[in-house]
């Protein structure tokens, strides 16, 4: 099953209401260290695509884009 996604919203130019700013998706590069509010502290080992494999010491876990809860340290 595929997730769709909504469709873009058209605003107005005379519109009171400013459209929300596009989200940045953070990318990162094999060897990053980084944080995550789940498993802690961890460094990218692979990258592929929209989700990269980080090494957390115990364990290897595969996060998927958007990266809502990892950060670049």
């Amino acid at each position: 099953m595929t997730k769709r996604m909504p469709a873009k919203r058209r605003y107005l130019a005379s519109s009171p209401f400013q459209p929300k700013p596009a989200e940045v998706i953070e990318q990162y590069a094999v060897g990053d260290r980084v944080s995550h509010d789940t498993y802690g502290v961890g460094r990218v080992i692979d990258q592929d695509g929209s989700a990269v494999t980080v090494n957390f010491g115990s364990q290897t876990v595969r996060v998927a884009s958007p990266f809502h809860k990892m950060e670049r340290l």
